[in-house]
């Protein structure tokens, strides 16, 4: 009862400190991610989440900077116009949009093909400001750390699936920004404000309900590229469809919908439609195998686009995956050229580097990919770089970000690791204790945790009395033959106890250990 009475006063006295206003639905709620955290991690993740995504789509600045004003428009009239708010179109087929804490918002350019007004742009766009303004990421960050103590970053599986799940370090967080799933109270919030600052900016918010009964027949024909995109966070439904006409009687109908702006503004998009077609089937291709069909649709792509990077990009991998590093690296080049700020060509030009023996040129290659988006592939080759140099301190540090995804080149990666670090902290794995046979005898055991064979292990038995103070202690001793992975290695020592009991005043301590030869 005493903890009870001192404690909750506590916990009390902490969560009013944390209680806020919501700037948006002005109602009271926890809020333990200050406005200044909520910019600083979007301004942290948002690049590399943006690469992780297919990188910005840079052929038409104008289309970018159209976006950016409608975003820009609707901004100004939210709840939190103070907010620093970036728009950005991304370069990857998939119809989706996301937000980030702080403003940070992402258009992909697949979504525009979907659109058929500059009012449906403003109704995706005012949609997604509403889940930065009303701090709907922040509050799943804040309900993870309330109930978990601590955020909790997730492999992010970027569209590209050659990189899938290989992202890693703090740029994981980005990946658990953009891919959680709001509640329904949030979308229901997120739908209903957006409309109003479409009303306010001048738009028909009647094209958020046209727009949204679009998505409940797209989701009902199962339209796959929907589902893994906008529909996994923001699924559709008939009943959000009655709320936004609630909404829109509320409002009133009129304002802008143009039509015939976006028409023009998306025109050069739309004109190399098919470009992206042939590109995103070239890939699939090569995925099952099929270089040929995959190399005959990226010089289709080529000739409707030649400016685009990841066309030349996809004729590297191609070049790469028949073992041609030459042409390979000639035409991650190329993508270098036509666009310096992706990761992928640096990573792939590292990677055919590496295999070609050129290990020095690939290092430059590598640290300019993991700048960009850090990876396992990045970290991992660096390591085996930095190891063969005999730096074995930076070796450990990169295989230990390269074993933070979950992949076969971190599983990888976390066994290299372990064979640098486990002679340097056995103890981190190799646990021990004493054990005692039927005679009393007593052991010094050592189980081995790690997924490397040990050879010897050097332990010390330390013996306490009642009262926890040390009062004896072996010699050194060794363990000998080996102790397999899952295994454990035992050695005698002088010491006999009456009963099992006595064990509680032992410890066995390891203080060296060698990899089995």
């Amino acid at each position: 009862m005493l903890k009870k009475t001192i404690f909750c006063p506590v916990l009390l006295a902490a969560a009013l400190s944390a209680c806020g206003i919501n700037p948006v639905t002005k109602e009271r709620e926890f809020q333990f991610v200050s406005q200044d955290k909520e910019i600083q991690i979007g301004q942290q993740n948002y690049s590399p989440a943006r690469q992780s995504q297919g990188g910005d789509y840079i052929l038409d600045t104008e289309l970018t900077r159209y976006v950016q004003q409608v975003g820009q428009k609707l901004a100004a009239v939210s709840d939190r116009p103070d907010l620093p708010y970036e728009f950005v179109v991304l370069n990857d087929s998939v119809p989706n949009a996301w937000a980030m804490p702080g403003g940070k918002i992402a258009f992909n350019r697949g979504l525009l093909y979907e659109l058929h007004s500059e009012a449906e742009l403003a109704a995706v766009l005012g949609h997604e400001i509403v889940h930065a303004a009303a701090r709907h990421g922040a509050k799943g960050m804040e309900r993870g750390m309330f109930m978990q103590g601590a955020m909790l970053a997730v492999g992010l599986a970027t569209r590209d699936s050659n990189y899938a799940n290989m992202v890693v370090g703090g740029a994981q967080l980005g990946g658990q920004l953009i891919t959680s799933k709001y509640g329904r109270d949030a979308e229901s919030e997120a739908d209903t404000y957006g409309m109003k600052y479409m009303k306010l900016a001048g738009y028909d918010p009647a094209a958020a309900v046209t727009l949204q009964e679009t998505f409940v027949r797209l989701s009902e024909g199962k339209r796959q590229d929907f589902i893994s995109g906008l529909f996994a966070s923001h699924p559709p439904s008939q009943e959000r469809v009655d709320e936004n006409k609630r909404t829109l009687a509320e409002l009133g109908a009129g304002g802008e919908m143009g039509k015939q702006v976006y028409a023009e503004k998306v025109s050069k998009l739309m004109a190399t439609k098919e470009a992206y077609k042939a590109y995103d089937e070239g890939k699939a291709a090569l995925q099952k195998g099929d270089a040929d069909k995959a190399k005959s649709l990226a010089k289709k792509a080529i000739s409707i686009e030649p400016k685009e990077a990841r066309f030349q990009e996809l004729l590297g991998d191609i070049a790469l995956t028949q073992k041609n590093t030459t042409e390979a690296l000639a035409l991650y080049d190329k993508a270098i050229q036509l666009q310096p700020d992706y990761f992928k060509p640096y990573v792939q030009s590292g990677i055919a580097l590496f295999n070609a023996g050129k290990k020095e040129q690939a290092e430059p290659f590598l640290k300019k990919a993991n700048a960009l988006l850090p990876t396992a592939p990045g970290y991992a080759l660096l390591g085996q770089i930095a190891e063969g140099r005999g730096e074995t301190s930076l070796a450990l540090q990169h295989y230990q970000l390269a074993a933070s995804s979950d992949s076969d080149i971190g599983k990888e990666a976390a066994g290299r690791a372990m064979r640098i670090d486990l002679p340097r902290n056995p103890g981190r794995y190799l646990p021990s204790g004493p054990i005692a046979d039927d005679t009393g005898l007593v052991y010094a055991a050592v189980q081995n945790n790690s997924n490397v064979a040990v050879g010897r292990v050097q332990v010390r038995m330390l013996q306490y009395d009642n009262r926890g103070r040390l009062v004896n202690q072996s010699r050194s001793m060794l363990i000998t033959g080996g102790i397999a992975p899952g295994a454990r290695g035992t050695v005698a020592t002088s010491v006999r106890i009456q009963d099992q009991a006595a064990l509680q005043f032992f410890r066995v301590v390891v203080e060296g250990a060698e990899l089995a030869r």
